[in-house]
């Protein structure tokens, strides 16, 4: 199993409850797969850099998990057929990045 951490990009003009439906569909169809999610991050609406489908901003989202690699495609199919979705980036860690992810959830910790 690889690691993994994927950061997309919701629509604006979604409601609460909407964001929060779509990121428990993505959580749920990792879990059917069998990833373990080692950590999950909602950064809020952010000012995008440049507008992405005429839109000026958006709601970030991160995840990080262990999966194996052959769910990473489908998963990726989900977020291009999903309207509510404006980019996405998924990347696989390697050692130093994992620890490096581990350490920074550490000092987000500490901080709260």
């Amino acid at each position: 199993m690889n690691h993994y951490e994927t950061v997309f990009i919701l629509n604006p003009v979604l409601s609460e409850d909407q964001v929060k439906e779509t990121v428990k569909k993505y959580e749920d169809f990792l879990d059917s797969k069998g990833a373990k999610m080692i950590n999950k991050e909602n950064w809020g609406l952010k000012k995008l850099a440049y507008p992405i489908q005429h839109k000026k901003s958006g709601f970030y989202h991160l995840f990080e998990y262990q999966v194996d690699g052959e769910v990473i495609e489908p998963l990726e199919l989900m977020f291009r057929r999903d309207e509510r979705m404006m980019r996405f980036l998924t990347v696989k860690l390697d050692k130093h990045a994992v620890e490096w992810a581990r350490k920074r959830v550490e000092r987000k910790k500490q901080k709260a």
